[in-house]
């Protein structure tokens, strides 16, 4: 197995639901990654260990997802120089989610945290594969091909609606 260029970690296994969107992504990129709990409350050392030696273990990007308070992206972007990308999660002791997209999206200047959308573990997983991407030309290349892919699925949508009847002047 090659070394994980990307760790995902959460901050209970009640948000792999979410968080296994982002490996599915990479998975998707040949993107070799990790995922494991990690927990800013209830492991703090954990964390700390986890987020210090990422960078010596070949890390480089973390995704970070959590609920309720969600600290654990910030606290992991205070600790280490990788790009850190935080997913808030809707859990059962969350406000609406608005807790936890609060918490990772205000953070103070100096330690920045990149805020998915709630629940956005998917493109959590796009991102983390353009950064390597921007280093990586054949993962470049990869993130481009599932782009293209979006785009014709949307030109599809559009014949299909053409074809019932519902195209407009700019659809000619």
């Amino acid at each position: 197995m090659s070394t994980p260029l990307v760790g995902i970690i959460m901050g209970s296994d009640s948000d792999l639901a979410v968080m296994k969107l982002a490996g599915d992504m990479l998975e998707e990129f040949d993107v070799p990654f990790e995922l494991t709990v990690v927990s800013a409350h209830r492991t703090p050392l954990r964390m700390v260990q986890y987020a210090v030696e990422a960078a010596d273990r070949g890390m480089k990007v973390i995704i970070a997802g959590a609920g309720g308070a969600a600290h654990l992206p910030g606290m992991v972007a205070s600790l280490t120089s990788l790009p850190v990308i935080g997913v808030p999660i809707k859990s059962s002791n969350s406000i609406d989610g608005w807790d936890s997209i609060l918490s990772i999206l205000q953070m103070p200047g100096g330690v920045p945290v990149a805020t998915m959308a709630l629940n956005g573990g998917k493109n959590a997983g796009i991102f983390a594969g353009s950064i390597i991407g921007a280093f990586d030309p054949k993962v470049k290349g990869k993130i481009a091909e599932y782009k293209k892919a979006l785009e014709q699925e949307v030109l599809q949508k559009v014949d299909r609606l053409k074809s019932e009847g519902w195209g407009n002047e700019f659809d000619k």
